[in-house]
């Protein structure tokens, strides 16, 4: 009989050390270790693991030449959620192990739920380690999905009755909420530990691609923003997805940042109401406010958030500092990137901004970091020291540099369809974009600047 082993653990990061440390050497975390149990004296095969006629073995794969290998399409389950349909690349892999993480209280289980009670045509299976059947089904009533669903819900945290459950219901997609409350025979450590929660996503990782079925796992972050639990947990499943959002706006965005079978830059945008998780087909509208007539500091950007193009609204307010030393404030966008800004246009082009306080705001709460909305950013600032408004018939794309020069930026084509499909008449963007852009397919006028001393004199005279 073996021995049991411990060692310990970084609750940070999950590196492993034979004896305590003080400083974890990889995340130079103080007082993390924790020890654990990593081995027990007696193994057990899971329930769900494939036998052969002479008993628990299995036959060892071998090895084959590449140009052997037949490859096959696989057909995804496609959902009536267009925009995580688009997130995942398509639809729903099969044997695809998906890690889902954000903020408590931002919509996970609601965001999990609603795809399980959304496909009636695929059987479904919920766990939950955290609610009761009575909680989930009130969330359910409140979906107003449950009626047609073939959805399952099983309150269980023990991997071992999962996996049995999972026999016998015989689901095509698995939901488990969340990975930090599951625990397993095999490991002796608490709930939500590194060993426990490794062990467990292994366990499901070998389920899912012997069986594949597609299972959702969703995973608490921690509060530097990261997903709680050992890094490798990344690395172990297929995609991985973050569900951001302020709890203060009713907007959330599912955003991809690992996936093996899609595009790790889409993301999808949600608006949270009573009855659930509604799909923003058109990002663009909700973030550009209807106003009667043009006001001065508002311009328009177009900008990528991934893959996706949208415009968005930038608000900047430029008034007379009644202190010493002038404010500088952001929301949504980065405060270093702003003063460097102000910076250019104090130094290049003779803008006294120094003494006056300058505010600026991305409408919609979302977080920018796309470097094209530069020319958007100074266009605002502009308009709103010299009172002149813009017209809002105008969108903006490019990026600043620090001698004043209007640089280049990616998917230039993207954004100028998107700003035709919105019905804007122009498109400010860098001279160097013109690059084997064919402005005539386009029937909307593109104006290429090379400096923001063209920009000025064709805005502001």
């Amino acid at each position: 009989m073996a021995k049991s082993k411990s060692a310990y653990f970084c609750q940070s990061c999950g590196y492993e050390s034979p004896k305590w440390m003080g400083q974890c050497p990889s995340c130079k975390q103080w007082n993390t270790f924790v020890e654990e149990v990593v081995e027990k004296s007696s193994s057990k095969v899971p329930e769900w693991r494939s036998t052969t006629a002479s008993g628990n073995a299995k036959r060892a794969n071998k090895a084959a030449i590449i140009h052997e290998i037949v490859y096959q399409d696989e057909s995804r389950i496609l959902t009536p959620d267009q925009e995580f349909n688009r997130v995942l690349g398509g639809g729903i892999v099969p044997g695809s192990l998906v890690l889902i993480g954000g903020e408590p209280g931002i919509g996970k289980s609601t965001l999990m739920l609603q795809l399980a009670l959304s496909i009636p045509q695929v059987k479904t299976l919920y766990i939950s380690g955290e609610e009761s059947e009575q909680q989930i089904k009130m969330r359910a009533e409140r979906l107003s999905q449950s009626s047609r669903a073939n959805c399952y819900i099983l309150t269980e945290t023990s991997t071992q009755n999962i996996f049995k459950q999972i026999e016998t219901v015989q689901p095509n997609v698995i939901v488990i909420d969340s990975i930090q409350t599951l625990h397993s025979a095999q490991i002796e450590s608490a709930p939500g530990s590194v060993s426990q929660v490794r062990e467990c996503t292994a366990e499901l990782l070998r389920f899912a691609k012997e069986t594949s079925t597609p299972v959702f796992i969703v995973g608490h972050i921690t509060k530097d923003g990261s997903i709680a639990g050992p890094k490798v947990l990344e690395h172990m499943v297929d995609t991985v997805l973050q569900f951001e959002g302020d709890r203060h706006h009713v907007y959330r965005i599912l955003r991809a940042v690992k996936n093996r079978f899609g595009s790790a830059s889409e993301l999808g945008i949600y608006e949270m109401q009573g009855s659930g998780l509604r799909e923003v087909s058109n990002p663009s509208e909700i973030m550009i406010s209807q106003r009667e007539e043009p006001v001065s500091g508002v311009s328009i950007a177009a900008m990528l958030e991934g893959m996706r193009p949208m415009m968005i609204e930038v608000q900047a307010l430029v008034s007379n500092s009644a202190f010493g030393t002038a404010q500088r404030s952001s929301t949504g966008y980065d405060t270093k990137r702003l003063n460097m800004l102000l910076a250019v246009l104090e130094k290049r082009f003779g803008f006294r901004l120094s003494a006056q306080d300058v505010f600026l705001n991305i409408a919609g709460g979302l977080r920018v970091e796309d470097p094209a909305i530069d020319l958007a950013v100074i266009v605002a600032i502009i308009s709103s020291q010299q009172d002149i408004p813009v017209k809002t018939n105008l969108t903006f794309a490019g990026e600043v540099g620090l001698s004043g020069e209007i640089r280049a930026v990616n998917r230039i084509e993207q954004r100028i369809q998107e700003a035709e499909k919105l019905g804007f008449d122009g498109i400010f963007i860098s001279k160097f974009n013109t690059k084997g852009l064919d402005a005539k397919k386009y029937h909307i006028a593109i104006r290429p600047v090379a400096k923001l001393e063209d920009i000025f004199r064709a805005l502001f005279g």
